[in-house]
């Protein structure tokens, strides 16, 4: 029997794995990488192959994760015993690269085990876990393709990965302390300080010192999370004023001490992956109330490099670990890089030899209805490719949003999403993004010939986009691709009823959307309804001062005759008159249909934030203000083709409410039920005229979980099937995708069938 797997595995102890598996078996034969994956021959009775086949997948080694496997019958040969043999270079390579991977158990065993070689050493890996996305320079995946190059195997090392019996067996970054990377804790000068550097970190995290961690990805940010006074200074330093802090904490059980979890959520936290995991905070968790102010949530997560281990269990309790850089910045992850820009935040920095290839961010996850809700896609998810239901006609290049971005290259049925990239407004986040295409050019051997981009000509993606040669540029509206990410990732081609609610979007008609209904497949789409549009007062500021979107609602709402006490017009008194002014002269004033800046109108009505610190911080601390148990909604009107959904019906109902003393809590949870109820409204009107039954929900605001599970729950008890995202963000992480599925639906469409 000739068999093929595809998908990730290779660099994973795939074929030491297979070896052994066909020696316990009794199955003879050979198994080899080639340009693809891993080809193999087995040779026994046919009830053996039938088991050999099945435990193939079912005991595959954790980090592998098998795509395809294909099994046709040859000719017996008549072996006796089953060899693993070189790698077939012939062809065009598909072979996956792994992920970064958590620390195993095993390698967790003897980092503590007194007696192995290994033992406290910071760079202990094996084929099961350790770096592999981070380290990798070029294909094919050997050592002298990743940033390991420079650290020559002792001879012990050497003999583990020669031995396809033992589990280091082509493990790339294999390495001891006699011949791998080394830790060293310098000051901010790079000078080094005395005493052992672990031991010397625990000491500085202890009394209260900003220490900088080199990762696997980039630079961290640590202190003591129980500390105020250690958190507020990395908050004054870093220039973070609100946003929360990422905390690592030692085990499961320390996690339990400072939040609730589901299984589900339990099982987010304890992968291989170890993203961040939002969390619901128990009362009375201790931790220092300025690592998540106003928040109801902790973002925790477990050690995932034998580094992080070995500090977590030196300083036996939870530690702010939170990306190393300054506000708006892309994380840091060269040595020199890191010194100069992170100099003024940190006391000392642990560092260590091993070169980052790659800069890539934490992963964010939650958990919603039972599955994950990714937040930010990267170490951990990254490059693990998203399988399109058919193959891509040509091979295509998507450069994402403006915000959040990521890129995406695809080739065949793959989608290679890149790790998060961030906001390219910032120089050094833009050369990040150049960088990065780069990169995936060569390590997945794409040559672009679309490129799928946003429609808005300001976005600096876009710009790269049309400065390309020898490439067909392909325009994708953001709410399009908002929705096709959805359909695209759940396999689907449409038509279905998208739903796409988010910040700003630049529309088909020049004005701002953000709050849609579209008829949309993959080709195609119609806009069937949207919110009523509002002005948006003073353009970019009313986005970080959401009191501005309070005064254009009220404006629409009540004009001239605005009830008196409102709380955010006195507080806003000195400039409220003018942004008044602006709205209604539509001079700096776009109209933006925007679902986001909705929310933030509301948020600064309730006085829950009239300026915000971080990008949604008014929407998320509105969301948490819900009184969960409240049933009460109000009703927003719908008129007009395309529908118009009236948001200046939930803000007068809003209003209302405040003005009976109402409380605040039932207030935002009656809007966040008016707003489900109106999507559910606008989808059955659009139900009825196109014969619809799918919704399909994206975009930033459905990563509120009391909008989105409330939403989700009316349309299926309405019998409607509903697609969310699960695999890539809602936000605009997930545009590539979209971009990247739209156009390849319409060359498809364009193909001579």
């Amino acid at each position: 029997m000739r068999v093929h797997l595809e998908g990730i595995v290779q660099g994973v102890g795939f074929r030491p794995f297979v070896h052994s598996l066909a020696s316990r078996l009794g199955v003879a034969g050979w198994v080899g990488n080639d340009t693809r994956g891993v080809a193999l021959e087995a040779e026994a009775e046919d009830e053996v192959l039938d088991r050999f086949l099945e435990a193939l997948e079912r005991e595959a080694p954790p980090m592998a994760v098998i795509e395809r496997l294909s099994a046709d019958p040859v000719a017996a040969r008549g072996e006796s015993v089953f060899a693993i043999v070189g790698s077939d270079a012939a062809g065009e390579r598909r072979a996956d690269v792994a992920p970064d991977a958590a620390t195993c158990e095993d390698c967790l065993g003897e980092l503590f085990d007194p007696s192995d070689r290994r033992f406290r050493y910071p760079f202990i890996n094996c084929t099961n876990c350790g770096p592999r996305f981070t380290i990798v320079r070029g294909i094919p995946y050997d050592r002298s393709n990743t940033t390991m190059a420079g650290f020559a195997m002792c001879e012990a090392c050497a003999s583990e990965y020669h031995d396809p019996a033992n589990r280091r067996f082509h493990a790339q970054p294999v390495c001891c302390p006699a011949c791998g990377p080394e830790l060293r804790l310098v000051d901010a000068h790079g000078e080094p300080l005395a005493g052992d550097p672990l031991e010397a970190t625990v000491a500085l995290l202890g009394s209260g010192r900003v220490v900088a961690v080199k990762g696997l990805g980039g630079y961290h940010l640590a202190a003591d999370a129980a500390s105020d006074d250690a958190v507020t200074a990395l908050r004054s330093r870093k220039r973070r004023e609100e946003k929360p802090f990422a905390v690592m904490v030692p085990d499961v059980d320390a996690a339990r001490r400072l939040a609730t979890m589901a299984p589900e959520e339990e099982r987010l936290l304890t992968s291989a992956r170890r993203p961040i995991v939002l969390l619901r905070r128990l009362a009375g968790a201790p931790v220092a109330p300025s690592v998540a102010p106003g928040n109801r949530f902790l973002g925790l997560m477990l050690p995932y490099t034998p580094i992080h281990h070995l500090l977590a269990r030196g300083l036996g309790r939870p530690f702010v670990l939170t990306s190393g850089n300054r506000s708006d910045e892309p994380i840091a992850f060269g040595d020199g890089d890191a010194l100069e820009r992170l100099g003024p935040i940190a006391d000392a920095f642990l560092v260590h030899d091993r070169p980052i290839h790659v800069r890539t961010d934490d992963s964010v996850v939650r958990e919603f209805r039972g599955r994950e809700m990714v937040l930010r896609r990267s170490r951990g998810s990254v490059p693990r490719p998203v399988r399109l239901r058919r193959p891509v006609p040509r091979p295509v290049l998507a450069v994402g949003a403006e915000l959040k971005n990521t890129f995406a290259l695809a080739k065949g049925d793959r989608v290679f999403l890149s790790h998060h990239i961030g906001d390219l407004e910032n120089y050094e986040t833009l050369r990040s993004f150049t960088e990065g295409i780069e990169h995936f050019r060569r390590l997945f051997q794409v040559r672009p010939e679309v490129c799928a981009h946003d429609l808005h000509p300001e976005y600096l993606s876009t710009k790269y986009a049309a400065d390309l040669d020898d490439v067909e540029l392909v325009g994708v509206q953001h709410h399009h691709a908002h929705v096709a990410s959805c359909l695209a990732e759940n396999g689907e081609d449409g038509p279905a009823i998208g739903v796409a609610f988010d910040g700003l979007g630049y529309g088909t008609d020049g004005t701002i959307w953000g709050g849609e209904l579209l008829v949309a497949g993959l080709t195609t789409f119609e806009r069937a309804g949207h919110f009523e549009p509002v002005p948006l007062p003073g353009g970019a500021a009313a986005i970080k001062e959401p009191w501005r979107m309070a005064a254009a609602y009220l404006n629409a709402a009540y004009g001239d005759g605005l009830p008196p006490g409102l709380d955010v017009v006195r507080r806003n008194q000195d400039r409220w008159a003018d942004v008044v002014a602006v709205a209604r002269s539509g001079l700096g004033s776009f109209a933006t249909s925007s679902a986001g800046r909705l929310f933030d109108a509301v948020a600064a009505i309730l006085g829950v934030r009239d300026r915000i610190a971080y990008e949604g911080q008014a929407a998320i601390e509105l969301e948490q203000l819900a009184e969960p148990s409240e049933p009460g909604a109000y009703r927003a009107g719908l008129e007009g083709d395309p529908l118009r959904v009236s948001g200046v019906d939930l803000v007068r109902a809003v209003v209302e409410d405040v003005g009976r003393g109402v409380d605040r809590g039932v207030v935002a949870a009656r809007f966040h039920n008016g707003v489900s109820d109106a999507v559910v409204a606008a989808v059955d009107r659009v139900s009825e005229r196109t014969g619809l039954r799918t919704a399909a929900l994206s975009g930033g605001v459905f990563q509120n979980l009391v909008l989105v599970d409330r939403t989700v729950a009316a349309l299926e008890a309405r019998g409607y099937r509903v697609l969310t995202h699960s695999r890539v963000p809602p936000n605009d992480g997930g545009i590539s995708l979209g971009q990247v599925a739209v156009a390849a639906a319409v060359h498809g469409a364009r193909s001579p069938r």
